[in-house]
């Protein structure tokens, strides 16, 4: 949808990957402005400014983390994070903080639980599986969280799986 909407404004994309794309040329303000009217008629938003594109890239980072990795990275997830984007974490966690209106530790939480919710409703894995697949410290680690976020305990939640819709990923 991305590459068709370049090309009918005639721009030739060199890649386009999730959240990214890079052109060939230099947009003019018209090509820019169209460019950004034709994204929002398909549901996306061009981020041109630094710090918008950081947060995304550390929502990305954290939505990979937690719901497309099968084991949970070996080194605390704000070394993850830092590695992987190449910024020191205070800094990222500082301007997420400023932007989103909650901490890094505060979004990976809410993922989390929504990874949990998730795999209560496939009903493959247990609950002391799942508190290891998303690192928490123990099954009642994660029963309290899981409480706290979402004011039913997970295997309630898991009764109630019929009832219970999940929030969609984009809306966390």
């Amino acid at each position: 949808m991305v590459r068709e909407a370049l090309s009918k404004l005639g721009l030739h994309d060199v890649s386009v990957d999730l959240g990214m794309v890079e052109i060939r040329q230099d947009l003019t303000d018209e090509q820019l402005q169209q460019l950004k009217e034709r994204l929002l008629l398909i549901g996306l938003q061009l981020l041109d400014d630094k710090r918008s594109i950081l947060i995304e890239k550390i929502k990305n980072a954290i939505v990979t983390m937690v719901h497309h990795i099968d084991e949970w990275p070996k080194e605390n997830y704000s070394k993850h994070i830092s590695k992987l984007l190449g910024y020191d974490y205070t800094y990222l966690a500082n301007v997420f903080s400023e932007v989103k209106g909650m901490t890094i530790q505060q979004f990976i939480i809410l993922h989390k639980i929504e990874k949990v919710k998730e795999l209560l409703l496939y009903d493959e894995l247990s609950l002391t599986e799942i508190s290891y697949k998303l690192d928490y410290s123990s099954v009642s680690h994660l029963s309290n969280q899981f409480k706290r976020i979402t004011g039913l305990t997970p295997t309630f939640y898991k009764k109630l799986k019929h009832q219970k819709k999940r929030i969609a990923l984009e809306n966390v």
